[in-house]
């Protein structure tokens, strides 16, 4: 079974609250016989849309496939966050990587969050943005060293956008009695995700690139030329970028080994009266292993993201997801779901992203983490630099080491999931 039709229609958007509020592009053609372009794009989401724009804008003949619509993945289902930084905190990054290249990562996290703005205002998208977004610490106990985090951001890293918030200061933005103190990032923000995505395939096209929709991709075939292979004809490219993420499925073994995809769901509500969830215009990310994140649609309805699952099919995502919203904020026992809906994204063992050569000619980055609004978009901007021959970020992110899963394919969902049950169990009895 793929991924990428266990729980879609194929062709078509989920049922979803960002599909249903955004301007769709006109179906794009399918693949039919040989194509030959400079670099052929595999993904059509945040990395590849990225990368065939920067191509595009060097002069590079661009052919991007994707096996459904434009932002029909995770780029187009996402809770919408968008931070500096990566998905991991920087001294685990220093203990890791060390010191030098920890700051070279936190540049290249920065570079990615302004990356978003730039192209948001560059191309006039309308993404509804809005800045903040407050981490809420569940536990009194993880309250000091969320605080600790923020400080040496600021003295290390000189990022002084951070304000540390006590229970109440938290209590006061969020309307639950849950969390008992965190952090509001100002230089973080939320937008809608699937009309961001829409606007880079929209720069893409305006840009030169082709889109081909509808293009399962079935086999790749290295050598001087690349072919790329669909179910109804093939592209033959000097460069191949790899821009599948969750959905990469059996596609490049030696990636997905690295990577593993996890189901995460979302609801969102029926409007409600201003003030009942949130007193602030925020978006907000707690501190469970599984993490809850929420925030306001443009018409106040709360967009409530949680739950997961590691296997192919969709549990009942209304029951998953209310059951956690309810523990945040029980003051919504009676509203009504007005929409839910799921999708796939990808992590890593160390949640950091995987940066790969697959072949002299052939790239691929994925792997983001939950962090992948603004990682993802630099990410394409990074293998369109690669290309073109500046390869020293794509160098950079490629020298984390990221061991493979273990179990190899067969086991290390089932493996997985046991881990995540039991960091749930601690979530659940607060150890």
């Amino acid at each position: 079974m793929n991924l990428l039709f266990a729980n879609d229609r194929a062709g078509e958007y989920p049922p979803s609250y960002y599909a249903a509020t955004a301007d769709l592009l006109p179906p794009q053609p399918g693949l039919r016989g040989q194509v030959t372009a400079d670099v052929c794009i595999i993904g059509a989401g945040y990395t590849g849309l990225s990368a065939a724009l920067h191509l595009a804008e060097r002069g590079y003949s661009v052919a991007l496939l994707e096996a459904h619509r434009v932002g029909f993945g995770a780029s187009g289902r996402n809770g919408g966050q968008v931070g500096p930084g990566q998905r991991i905190e920087q001294d685990a990054i220093e203990r890791m990587m060390g010191r030098e290249d920890a700051r070279k990562l936190w540049e290249i996290g920065l570079q990615a969050r302004d990356l978003v703005g730039s192209l948001v205002a560059r191309f006039g998208m309308d993404v509804a943005w809005r800045p903040g977004v407050l981490h809420a610490d569940w536990q009194a106990r993880e309250v000091a060293h969320t605080h600790a985090t923020a400080e040496t951001l600021a003295r290390d890293y000189g990022y002084t956008e951070i304000e540390t918030l006590d229970r109440d200061a938290v209590q006061a933005i969020v309307r639950s009695k849950a969390y008992q103190g965190g952090i509001l990032d100002h230089g973080a923000g939320h937008l809608h995700p699937l009309r961001y995505c829409l606007g880079l395939a929209r720069a893409a096209l305006g840009a030169g690139a082709k889109i081909f929709e509808n293009a399962l991709v079935v086999d790749i075939q290295h050598g001087p030329k690349v072919k790329v292979q669909t179910q109804h004809g093939h592209v033959e490219a000097a460069h191949v970028l790899v821009a599948a993420n969750g959905y990469l499925g059996g596609l490049v073994p030696q990636v997905a080994a690295k990577v593993m995809p996890i189901n995460n769901f979302i609801i969102a509500t029926d409007p409600l009266p201003r003030g009942t969830v949130l007193s602030r215009d925020v978006g907000v990310a707690d501190s469970k292993f599984v993490i809850n994140y929420f925030r306001l649609s443009e018409d106040g309805r709360l967009l409530f993201g949680g739950g997961e699952s590691y296997g192919y099919r969709f549990p009942d995502i209304v029951r998953t997801v209310r059951k956690p919203m309810l523990e945040v904020f029980p003051q919504l026992n009676n509203t009504r779901i007005a929409y839910a809906w799921g999708g796939t994204l990808a992590i890593t063992m160390t949640r950091l992203p995987c940066f790969a050569r697959l072949g002299p000619n052939v790239l691929s980055a994925s792997g983001y983490s939950g962090h992948g609004v603004a990682l993802a978009t630099l990410a394409g901007q990074i293998m369109a630099e690669t290309v073109a021959g500046q390869s020293e970020r794509f160098d950079v992110m490629a020298r984390a080491k990221l061991p493979s899963f273990p179990g190899g394919r067969a086991l290390r969902s089932p493996l997985l999931a046991l881990a995540m049950t039991w960091y749930a169990l601690r979530d659940r009895l607060g150890m």
